[in-house]
């Protein structure tokens, strides 16, 4: 007899996987990998046209995660608007920690890198590879956003834009 037990997510609902950011659940499906029956989640990332499968009971340990409160988008756009701590490392150490913030799934991180890589127009031009990790970090962001107020992803990248100016 197979006990029923409640997932965590369901079809059609929208959540943050750490490496890949937002993606929707088209499906939960069974399958035999190894001669064992798993459930998975199947997850479309469309920005990267890209579909997931992760084992239901690996979801949470993986740092699956809901789109974020309106709280945690708050405290994301009060990152945002703070004040940029570039620490006087080598590019290739920072490089290194900003990548590991934008893979945690943290927004709140996410807002970190963004808010430290971000260019006014009196600053210096940004490197090849610090551009790189910037424009993977807004996009991100932004992805979220578009999820949690249910605007378009170009509406919200805007409206990061003016909250990076504002600032």
């Amino acid at each position: 007899m197979v006990k029923e037990k409640k997932l965590a997510f369901s079809i059609d609902e929208h959540i943050v996987y750490p490496k890949h950011g937002v993606g929707i659940i088209t499906e939960i499906s069974e399958q035999e990998i190894a001669g064992m029956k798993l459930e998975l989640y199947v997850i479309r990332f469309e920005s990267e046209k890209m579909t997931l499968r992760v084992p239901t009971d690996k979801a949470e340990p993986s740092g699956m995660r809901n789109l974020s409160s309106p709280t945690v988008m708050d405290k994301a756009y009060l990152t945002l608007k703070g004040r940029a701590r570039v620490k006087r490392t080598m590019w290739s150490r920072r490089a290194q920690e900003y990548e590991a913030k934008i893979n945690s799934g943290n927004l709140v991180h996410l807002a970190e890198v963004v808010r430290d890589l971000h260019r006014g127009g009196d600053q210096t031009e940004q490197s090849y590879s610090e551009r790189q990790i910037y424009e993977s970090a807004i996009s991100r962001l932004a992805r979220e956003v578009a999820a949690v107020e249910e605007i378009a992803e170009t509406d919200a990248m805007i409206k990061l834009a003016e909250v990076l100016t504002a600032a």
